[in-house]
């Protein structure tokens, strides 16, 4: 189809989709060959280039005094048809072109828009590249167009699928779809997707594919049959289709037969919008569809053209009108030839046949997409002729500031305009191209609606446009989406199910990915996150939950106020404190009693008060530790006890002093044990213990420690000792007088009293070392606050054996045996 013009754009596309060729002999010249299956559709791509360089003449300030004209070739759906038509456009063009003269030739041809296929693009920009003659395609998506090495001249404004892809993965990462299938055409557009979808969807992490598969070029129903019996077999639910309409159609028939239902498709651009496959026939399986479609337009004015559009039968077949011959022909069942009519039982064509009459989606404008793609690039080129005329002389971007002229204008100097395009369609969308000759990538997001009254809508339910090379921004309406399934909800396409905090995935030996066991975290570690890969360690002082998808703090341990053990402890450690205070106060009221005045009562009084610290002491050891408890009790243990066990030691030492008083010589030796004797030598032991533990805090103090070492899961809040030999020293000290009180109280248990204190020392301090004896071992083996229990239950013991062993008897005979509270009572015999 044929318009002249000051100026030509050249055109390709596929108005039939199958073609004949005769067999060549080489006898005689060759047939032409013969273009099947007319696409009406495909025409008015055809019918919209028309529209919109007709426009731009009607419109004063773009190109004013140039008519632009244009030469539409159809490529049969065949490369080679394809191929000759593009070479057709390019050559024969003279060395100047003069308005003025009256030429028989072709005028320039400025640039060519087509073609749609990417294999044929491909082959198509290679050639032209070479002439620089622009090209810019409509529907020509695959990535490698984007060399610009190898396609100089190559531009287009569909987006590349390298957008197409991203744009895809990131409608599986909005739905949750890990586990897609990926189905390609076997040509470049499906081998540089399937390429590119691969590489960009483990970069992204989105997902993972259950299979890949070619679906054959030509009809191949063993092989479609197996493609089918995959996609029935796995458990993916998303099945993503980058391929052609015919493609589609030959899988689809399969579908249908087999019944494969359940199944989630996503299309890519190349059959969103595919009439061919909306069908009722196929509409069970593809109904719900979600789709990547190119940006829709709206055109005014062309319905009115196309309306309007005539036939001019006068003209050449085949030269001029012979695509809308044939758009005729078939819109109308008719033939213009009579003879061949009359053979096919059609009516002859009269050309006036009005097009409003016939019900067909031909004039169905409602979803402009390819076409507003044509319309586009045609203003591009439109644009990029009338930038390069409106230079001024002298100021242009060729040598010496030259300008071209339209009559001796070069391809490469509108590539230089092309390259620079920038303006905003009617319907308010901005067109220019980057360094790689792509359009601003934006895709409408689509949606196959099966109406109940069997027709199909395709509605738009998003889009999704690129904010850079790396991001893009994807709005999605969910309540606008139809689901064909029975729960009327997105479904779920998972290789594995979701792991719940609390898990981390542990992926399958010899699968992707996405195929993974979910396994708990360790006991201290959690994910508090859905899908971890890994568990985190908690800090130190905290530890997992129950469902290990958080930290809590550790519970803490140490012998506490609050808790049975330490409340009987510490009962007990008040309950000796109160009876050495009834004991000091029964002693104090029969101060002058002989049982209390024996053995210098002074001793005992001290004695009663030591222990009673011995019972308070063991506080220290109960509750939180802190520094200063820490400190103070293994030394007011140690002091306490050291004064309780030097005042047994100096009434052991008395004891056999006193008897031997009695015997001749003996006198001397009373007066090393006198009052202020005894009282110095008490002094002098406890300081001796105030020396080791002044020296011990000085250098190596006890401090609070927080112990995790006894268990994972809590804190062990103790004392340590801080220096071990200032320990030993303490408890060997304490162990060496009461050694001592007992070797010296054992020796004197035979003297002649009636009330030897001896035998009471004797007894008091075979408990006091066995207490002492078996607590060594007990701490060494307690962990935690058991170590502190034992500390406390051996100063408890302890400190009750020698108050009821020293002070038990004498409180009887005090209390209940008044009588022998004498002097006479005492002595005996």
């Amino acid at each position: 189809m044929h318009k002249p013009g000051d100026v030509v754009l050249g055109g390709l596309f596929q108005i039939h989709h199958k073609s004949d060729f005769p067999k060549w002999t080489f006898t005689s010249k060759p047939q032409r060959h013969r273009c099947k299956s007319f696409d009406f559709l495909e025409f008015r791509y055809a019918m919209t280039m028309a529209f919109a360089i007709d426009e731009i003449n009607k419109d004063s300030s773009m190109l004013p005094n140039v008519t632009l004209g244009y030469s539409l070739f159809d490529n049969c759906v065949t490369l080679t048809v394809g191929f000759s038509a593009a070479l057709s456009l390019t050559n024969g063009q003279d060395e100047q072109f003069l308005l003025q003269n009256n030429c028989l030739g072709s005028p320039p041809v400025l640039g060519l828009v087509g073609d749609a296929s990417s294999t044929f693009s491909v082959a198509i920009a290679d050639v032209l590249g070479l002439f620089k003659m622009p090209m810019v395609s409509y529907f020509s998506t695959c990535s490698c167009l984007s060399d610009r090495q190898r396609f100089p001249s190559f531009f287009r404004t569909i987006p590349s699928d390298a957008f197409q892809v991203r744009a895809m993965i990131s409608i599986l990462k909005h739905f949750g779809w890990t586990w897609v299938g990926l189905l390609v055409s076997d040509d470049d557009y499906g081998i540089h997707v399937a390429r590119s979808f691969q590489s960009d969807l483990t970069q992204s992490g989105g997902g993972c594919l259950a299979y890949l598969e070619v679906l054959p070029w030509e009809k191949d129903p063993p092989e479609i049959t197996r493609i089918v019996n995959v996609i029935k077999m796995s458990t993916a639910r998303v099945v993503m289709v980058f391929a052609h309409e015919f493609n589609m159609i030959h899988l689809m028939e399969e579908v249908a037969r087999q019944d494969v239902t359940g199944c989630q498709w996503i299309a890519s651009e190349a059959w969103t919008s595919a009439a061919g496959l909306q069908t009722p026939h196929f509409m069970p399986y593809l109904s719900g569809t979600l789709g990547i479609a190119i940006r829709r337009g709206e055109m005014p004015g062309l319905r009115e053209f196309l309306v309007q559009m005539k036939l001019d039968q006068n003209q050449s077949v085949d030269y001029g009108n012979s695509m809308v011959k044939q758009f005729w022909e078939y819109m109308f069942q008719c033939k213009f030839d009579l003879k061949t009519g009359e053979q096919n039982g059609m009516l002859l064509c009269t050309g006036e046949e009005n097009i409003q009459n016939m019900q067909t989606e031909f004039l169905d404008l409602s979803n402009l997409r390819a076409e507003y793609n044509i319309y586009k690039a045609v203003y591009a080129l439109a644009h990029a002729l009338n930038d390069m005329l409106q230079c001024e002389p002298g100021r242009g971007p060729f040598n010496a500031n030259s300008c071209a002229t339209l009559q001796t204008m070069e391809h490469w100097q509108i590539l230089h305009y092309l390259e620079k395009v920038n303006f905003t369609t009617s319907f308010g969308d901005q067109v220019s191209f980057d360094e790689n000759g792509d359009a601003l990538p934006i895709y409408d997001i689509v949606n196959w609606h099966w109406l109940p009254n069997g027709k199909i809508k395709i509605q738009n339910v998003g889009m999704v446009r690129s904010l850079d090379s790396n991001h893009d921004k994807l709005i999605v309406d969910e309540d606008k989406i139809f689901w064909n399934f029975k729960s009327n909800k997105s479904p779920q396409s998972v290789c594995s199910e979701i792991c719940p905090p609390g898990t981390y995935m542990a992926i399958k030996k010899g699968e992707p990915v996405c195929c993974f066991d979910c396994i708990p975290c360790s006991e201290g570690m959690i994910s508090n996150k859905t899908d971890s890969t890994e568990c985190t360690t908690c800090p130190q002082d905290l530890w997992s939950s129950s469902q290990r998808d958080h930290c809590v703090p550790k519970k803490t341990e140490f012998l506490s106020y609050h808790e049975p053990l330490g409340i009987c402890l510490t009962a007990a450690s008040l309950l000796g404190t109160l009876m050495c205070a009834v004991v000091l106060g029964i002693f104090i009221c029969h101060r002058s009693t002989p049982i209390v005045r024996a053995n210098n009562s002074e001793l005992s009084f001290l004695l009663l008060v030591s222990l009673k610290l011995c019972f308070l002491c063991s506080l220290l050891f109960i509750g939180h530790p802190k520094l200063w408890t820490c400190q103070l009790r293994h030394a007011a243990f140690g002091i306490s006890f050291v004064l309780s066990v030097s005042c047994i030691l100096v009434k052991t030492m008395v004891v056999p002093a006193v008897f031997k008083t009695s015997k001749p010589g003996g006198g001397t030796i009373l007066k090393w044990f006198g009052t202020v004797q005894q009282r110095g030598t008490v002094i002098l032991l406890t300081s001796i213990q105030g020396a080791i533990c002044t020296l011990w805090l000085v250098f190596a103090s006890p401090t609070p420690h927080k112990n995790t070492q006894y268990h994972n899961d809590k804190i062990v809040y103790e004392c340590v000792v801080g220096s071990t030999i200032g320990f030993s020293l303490l408890l060997g000290y304490i162990g060496s007088l009461a050694i001592l009180s007992f070797l010296l109280a054992f020796l004197a248990r035979n003297l002649p009293d009636s009330f030897n204190e001896a035998k009471l020392i004797t007894f008091s301090m075979v408990i006091f070392c066995a207490v002492w004896a078996a607590f060594v071992p007990a701490y060494v083996n307690s962990p935690g606050k058991y170590a502190d229990a034992v500390e406390v239950f051996a100063i408890l013991g302890s400190s009750f054996g020698l108050l009821i062993a020293l002070f038990g008897p004498k409180c009887y005979i005090i209390l209940f045996r008044p009588e022998k509270n004498s002097k006479k009572g005492i002595m005996g015999r």
